[in-house]
């Protein structure tokens, strides 16, 4: 059993610091107890009995840190995860983006997914909007912008090819229509891919995005400490357009100036609007 290591420990500093530099993960954005649960994830399965033994594997070891990296950004994750949410935005979040788009000129649509794992999120809103508009989405400009720190999830994201749990939630007409089944796995559409795109974004440090209609972000920021959370929510706001919608996790809340910008759209599912 590992003793508890205290914040200033200096083996727990250097190790952060060799992990920020040979991963360009920042440590310092996430909370310690969160942090050093999945330290020890590692420490147990390499036999490490101090963060000091850690250090020297690292320094020892090509193959440790793709491991590390991984157990760092590893996200359970499948298709419609909590379908309340799902189904508040189908039938009222993106109906009022659609209707704000239907009379003018601009008929782009732009969703961010923010810390989008392997992507199920991004094809889940991708899904929607194909079944709300059907032949209709072609008169319209899609974009749903899909961004993780974690390369291998991205480089799944982009593939498109998910196991049976993740698909557990799918609607079997969503199923039917969008996906390929191969053996035990599930392909992604085309037509999906097509208006999901993928890139690498550290939301702390990563150069800031803007012009969206609608931001999720779920089930991210309860692993960042408190400040970091406040500059999150204000970077959300701001990359909104008007009348954008902010979508959070349903064990998360609003803390910091944003608190009072944003307002209440559906405060039991966490929807808001700018």
């Amino acid at each position: 059993m590992l003793k508890p290591i205290q914040k200033n420990d200096d083996d727990y500093v250097i190790l952060k610091t060799l992990i920020q530099r040979k991963l360009g993960f920042n440590c310092e954005q996430y909370k310690d107890t969160h942090f050093k649960r999945r330290l020890d994830v590692r420490l147990r399965a390499t036999n490490s009995k101090t963060y000091k033994d850690y250090v020297k594997l690292l320094q020892s070891s090509n193959t440790e840190y793709p491991e590390l990296l991984e157990t760092l950004t590893v996200n359970v994750t499948n298709f419609f995860r909590n379908s309340e949410v799902y189904d508040i935005i189908e039938e009222e979040v993106f109906p009022a983006v659609i209707k704000s788009k239907s009379t003018g000129l601009n008929k782009s649509i732009k969703i961010w997914s923010a810390g989008c794992s392997i992507g199920v999120e991004a094809y889940s809103i991708a899904m929607l909007f194909h079944h709300i508009l059907g032949n209709s989405i072609k008169r319209y400009n899609i974009t749903i912008t899909g961004t993780d720190i974690d390369k291998a999830s991205l480089q799944h994201a982009q593939q498109g090819v998910y196991n049976e749990t993740e698909m557990k939630d799918v609607r079997p007409a969503f199923l039917n229509k969008y996906f390929t089944r191969e053996e035990n796995n599930y392909i992604i559409s085309d037509e999906l891919k097509k208006i999901a795109q993928f890139k690498k974004q550290d939301l702390i440090s990563g150069p800031k995005m803007n012009g969206f209609d609608a931001v999720f972000c779920r089930n991210v920021t309860i692993y960042f400490q408190k400040e970091l959370q406040e500059q999150l929510y204000m970077d959300f706001y701001s990359a909104l357009g008007k009348d954008g919608f902010f979508v959070m996790g349903k064990t998360e809340t609003l803390i910091g100036p944003s608190k009072d910008l944003f307002k209440s759209f559906n405060a039991k599912e966490r929807i808001y609007a700018k």
